[in-house]
């Protein structure tokens, strides 16, 4: 069979089903239901002649397999018997319960789909829209729910009959079955069916459907969807009521006076918005079941004869013509001479006026009414069986129209459940659907009250509504604003809008892109200011970026709304570029809030300046607003007694805060007085509280305060004198054994600060606290578990004074150095897997070490230092780190090492061997060693040295190592390494052997380098005295290449002028032996050069 006799045949059977689809369509129309079970059946028979008309006529050669064909032509035999024994059950005698009735027709829908579903996707391809339709009709009717969901034996009765009759066709000849199936002209197809097979086909699914479903989206019509325009059967009763009669099926009685309507030009493709509204449904909505039961045509008396459409204001002309009130005034505005007016209708003369005839105005009312309550039933008809995208437009474009200024239709939809079909189409793609969604929102959210709104805000998924905003379609982005904008207007909306993801950020976002968009700009501004109702929106506007509400609330709200934007100012987190702004706007206000007597108002105020101290660039905005002089009175002269928040704490903090930001507290008064914050007074009270046993959060403020103050000179002394006076060091000591950490840590801070002024007192007294300095020195484990704590507490061990011998024998404990070292190791090892505080732990430590070796005269240390090869350490770390304040150390703990080394170096002992030789012994007895044992000497000590017992820098490799520091660029590690290496070149050693030694490291061309890199005054002393040295013992070796170094004889000059009395000593005595200066000067003397910085 060729491809075109299949579509014949295929056309064939699917007309055929179409005309029995009909026929139960209509049927069930008539039955009534408490369940509604008969028209929701209807409903679903009707999408599937729909899906079957769409096969029937798509663009591409679509044939349905014969097999589906059959089993839907069985299901609908089946719906033809239930309908039967429907009947048959509305008799008096009837046995049949209506619930198995509605079972059996659930079945009959769930079967269709099944079958729908067998349809193969390959047949469906070139047309991806029917897939998509049959598939979701399919998975609805399978999934259907139709009366009280039982199953059903009748239905089962039924299947069974088919089957048999089926069974007795198949003894038919197969010659005669085709004869009758499928005519043998395959252009016959629908135009030679008989009237009687006509009117079998459904009155729906007319031209106009097939128009709308396919030309809309093909634009034009195959061959054989011309011929579908045989299919209409509607007769039609005059030229004008064409179009209306095609739409609305048949006419009940009442409208067959319809008849009579003179002829009124109604383009079926051109509708304007009064008949739409009005008097005609659109194509797509006029194929839906019962809608002619529903609408109700206008009258001919309804249709102004001027305007052809119904009249809003009907006035009536003396000669009895009633016409439209604008359309006639126009009407009579084209004469020019009030004589010549005439009748727009029947061309008399007129003399009179117009009078309004309010009867006809009252029944037009009445019908408009009616017909808009069955628009309503209609569109909701139409979103619940969610039809074609063209059927969901007008639908929804209805609704507008009809609830456009009309609260009542608005509660009727509302009551319909109608705003509950339209969230399933908030997903839908299409933007047209999308648009006419959000506008018909709009309309029934404009209403004098909330109850819409709210009703909208409750349903509807607002964080589909909010997508929309970032739609690429600016129609689409311009009504959903719309749309919020009239649900703002209602408080429980706007609550609901913020609690929406990302609303008010997209929000925010369009109100700043004006230059793109300026409508979407200006309405969400508008949006904002109607969302500022709810307190919690305004926060999520600051944290959008958008706090100029909040500071606006926060300056001119009620107390109440204060108080919550000041916690908010505390909770969201601000970007630096705009902390400026808020300091200079909120501060005046929080500190209204904090001189108020609302404890809640305080507490909130000061939580927030808190905050805003805390960004040090706000420190002169805080100043200006006299902050500093309310903190202090806060502190010092509010009392728990006199307020229950007891807000010392809060105002330490922030005062805290202003003066670690760098504010110049010398200048800024704190009271009436004249007192300032580095004034005795000031100080002393801070003192006094922190001996007082204050609580732990307000002590942590005021060493805060403290050590910012010591960072001055003239505060520091006072600190100081106040300590003394006050004998504070012993609780400022106590509080470094607090549990609370940070508390421990900040008392360690200021301690450290205080060493170089009462370093010897703080020892002693560290001492004699319990439990201390043992304590002090905590090494965790793994290097990554270093606290802040471990590293200030080794800190203030290393930067107490080094000679206090009582601290450093309470330190000498094997334990403690052997885990010294350990940490060392280990933080050595771990590289860069450690805390933060790892270098200032490690430095700590290396300086603990340091200052065991400035008393070496003591047994217990140099038994320590010889003990653990502190050299070997020392010279291992200069390499073995990065932190320059490590190198220093270490070529610190050199240097007094080396400067032992003369005293520990022993020159070999040599045997008596008179008293053997005088012993007579046989030769082979002799207690001498045939080889003589030769014991090594160190050249430059004279004598016999090692790394571990004499601390010998040349034993231990560490000359290279200094020599290779003095290429740092720390001017304090560079002259730390010049010390150490000083050592090796004093009068005690071989001071030849040292220069040869160093010569032959290039340590001369390093020592100039460092002098032309750094300009200190102690570190260019040590560089002459040694470029002295080699002046001096190595004479014309060294001059000459000395000499050649320009830069090296103009520093040499300058530090001659310009340089303190030693510097300047040192360089004139190189200018003469270089030649530079005559031999004569006052200031040559040899004795002078020989001596050590």
């Amino acid at each position: 069979m060729s491809t075109q006799e299949d579509i014949t045949t295929n056309d064939t059977l699917i007309g055929s089903l179409l005309g029995s689809i009909s026929e139960v369509i209509r049927s069930l129309e008539l039955l009534k239901s408490e369940t509604g079970c008969f028209l929701e059946c209807a409903c679903y028979f009707y999408r599937v002649s729909v899906v079957l008309m769409e096969i029937q006529t798509g663009e591409s050669s679509i044939t349905c397999p014969t097999d589906v064909i059959e089993s839907l032509s069985e299901s609908i035999e089946a719906a033809k018997y239930l309908l039967e024994i429907t009947q048959e059950s509305n008799g008096p005698e009837s046995t049949t319960d209506l619930t198995s009735i509605e079972a059996g027709f659930q079945g009959v829908v769930k079967q269709i789909g099944e079958t729908l579903q067998s349809i193969p996707e390959a047949i469906i391809d070139e047309e991806e829209y029917i897939g998509v339709v049959v598939q979701s009709l399919s998975n609805e009717m399978q999934n259907a729910n139709i009366g009280d969901g039982s199953k059903s034996e009748i239905l089962q009765n039924i299947q069974q009959k088919i089957s048999e009759r089926r069974t007795q066709e198949e003894l038919v000849s197969e010659e005669q079955i085709e004869t009758d199936l499928y005519p043998s002209d395959p252009e016959r197809k629908y135009g030679d069916l008989s009237e009687s097979q006509m009117s079998e086909i459904p009155d729906i699914p007319s031209q106009s459907t097939i128009v709308s479903s396919s030309q809309r989206k093909y634009g034009t019509q195959s061959e054989s969807q011309s011929q579908m325009s045989e299919i209409v059967d509607i007769p039609s009763q005059s030229t004008y009521v064409s179009s209306i009669q095609r739409k609305y099926g048949t006419q009940s009685e009442s409208q067959s006076q319809m008849s009579e309507i003179p002829d009124i030009s109604i383009r079926s493709t051109n509708v304007s918005s009064r008949q739409r509204k009005y008097g005609t449904l659109s194509e797509s909505l006029s194929m839906l079941p019962q809608v002619t039961q529903f609408m109700e045509p206008p009258y001919q008396a309804f249709i102004c004869p001027l305007t052809k459409e119904v009249m809003e204001d009907p006035v009536t002309t003396e000669t009895g013509v009633t016409c439209e009130r604008q359309a006639v005034t126009e009407w009579f505005d084209k004469f020019g001479d009030s004589d010549e007016i005439s009748c727009p209708v029947t061309g008399q003369k007129l003399t009179t006026g117009l009078s309004p005839n309010l009867v006809l105005k009252t029944i037009i009312g009445e019908w408009k009414v009616r017909n808009e309550a069955a628009r309503i039933k209609v569109a909701h008809a139409a979103l619940s069986l969610g039809g074609s995208e063209s059927m969901v437009i007008d639908a929804l474009r209805d609704l507008q129209m009809t609830c456009e200024g009309k609260e009542y239709n608005k509660l009727k939809v509302r009551e319909a459940g109608i705003i509950q079909l339209l969230d399933r189409y908030l997903s839908y793609r299409s933007k047209d659907v999308r648009y006419e969604l959000l506008q018909l929102l709009k309309t029934l959210a404009d209403e004098d009250t909330d109850e819409g709104k709210e009703m909208i805000v409750n349903t509807l998924a607002m964080s589909c509504v909010i997508k929309f905003l970032g739609s690429s379609h600016q129609t689409v982005r311009h009504a959903a604003l719309a749309l919020l904008l009239e649900l703002s207007k209602s408080q429980h909306a706007c609550k609901k809008i913020g609690n929406a993801t990302g609303a008010i950020l997209m929000l925010v976002t369009s109100k700043y892109n004006e230059e793109s968009d300026a409508f979407a700009s200006e309405t969400a501004d508008q949006i904002l200011k109607n969302l500022e109702k709810f307190p919690h929106n305004i926060k999520q506007m600051a944290e959008s970026g958008l706090l100029e509400p909040l500071l606006i609330h926060l300056a001119e709200g009620s107390e109440e709304t204060q108080v919550v934007m000041a916690a908010y100012l505390v909770e969201i987190d601000i970007g630096h570029e705009k902390k400026i702004n808020v300091a200079e706007k909120a501060c005046p206000a929080l500190l209204r809030l904090v001189q108020s007597e609302n404890i809640e108002a305080r507490r909130a105020a000061f939580k927030a300046l808190a905050h805003i101290s805390l960004y040090h660039p706000n420190k002169q905005i805080l100043v200006e607003v006299g902050i500093i002089k309310i903190m202090v009175e806060e502190i010092f002269t509010k009392r728990m007694f006199s307020d229950l928040m007891n807000s010392r704490n809060e105002a330490a903090t922030i005062l805290a805060n202003i003066l670690e930001s760098g504010v110049e507290h010398e200048t800024f008064e704190v009271n009436t007085t004249g007192h300032t914050l580095g004034s005795d007074y000031f100080v002393y009270n801070i003192i006094q509280m922190l001996k007082n046993s204050s609580p732990d959060d307000l002590n942590i403020d005021l060493i805060r305060i403290l050590l910012s103050l010591s960072k001055s000179p003239r505060a520091m002394a006072t600190i100081v004198s106040v300590i003394k006076e006050t004998d504070a060091s012993f609780a400022m000591i106590e509080l470094i054994n607090n549990p609370h950490e940070e508390l421990g840590v900040g008392a360690l801070k200021l301690l450290i600060a205080l060493t170089p002024f009462i370093g010897h007192t703080l020892s002693e007294r560290l001492c004699k606290t319990r439990g201390q300095p043992e304590n002090l020195i905590q090494c965790p484990a793994e290097a990554n578990l270093i606290t802040e704590k471990h590293a200030v507490s080794a800190k203030l061990l290393a930067k107490l004074p080094h000679q206090n011998l009582t601290l450093n024998l309470a330190l000498v404990n094997e334990s403690i150095v052997s885990e010294i070292l350990h940490a060392i190791h280990l933080i050595q090892r771990s590289g860069t897997r450690t805390s933060r505080y790892a270098t200032d732990f490690l430095e700590g430590l290396v300086g603990i070490l340091v200052r065991f070796t400035t008393t070496l005269y003591e047994p217990q240390m140099m038994y320590l230092a010889k003990n653990h090869d502190l050299t070997s350490v020392f010279a291992d770390l200069l390499m073995k780190t990065s932190s320059d304040e490590v190198q220093r150390l270490s070529a610190t703990g050199l240097e007094n090492l080396s400067s032992t080394t003369m005293n520990l170096s022993r020159a070999p002992q040599v045997r008596n061997t008179k008293f053997m030789g005088s012993l007579s012994m046989p030769r082979s007895f002799s207690l001498r060693s045939s080889k003589k044992k030769q014991v090594e000497t160190c050249a430059i000590h004279r004598g016999v040295c090692s790394a571990k017992a004499t601390f010998c820098l040349v034993e231990a490799n560490a000359v290279t190592k200094l020599l290779a520091c003095l290429q740092s660029d720390k001017t304090e590690v560079v002259e730390s390494a010049l010390s150490a290496i000083c050592t090796l070149l004093d009068d005690k050693v071989d001071v030849e052997q040292s220069l040869n030694m160093l010569s032959g490291m290039n340590a001369v061309e390093l020592i100039i380098n460092a002098v032309k890199e750094h300009k200190k005054e102690s570190l260019l002393q040590k560089a002459f005295w040694m470029i002295d040295k080699f002046l001096i013992r190595g004479g014309q070796r060294y001059a000459f290449g000395i000499s050649q170094d320009r830069m090296l004889s103009g520093m040499l000059v300058s530090a001659f002028h310009r340089g303190d009395g030693n510097t300047r000593q040192m360089a004139e005595n190189i200018l003469r032996r270089l030649d530079k200066m005559p031999s004569f000067s006052v200031y040559m003397t040899e004795r002078v050069t020989s001596e050590t910085p």
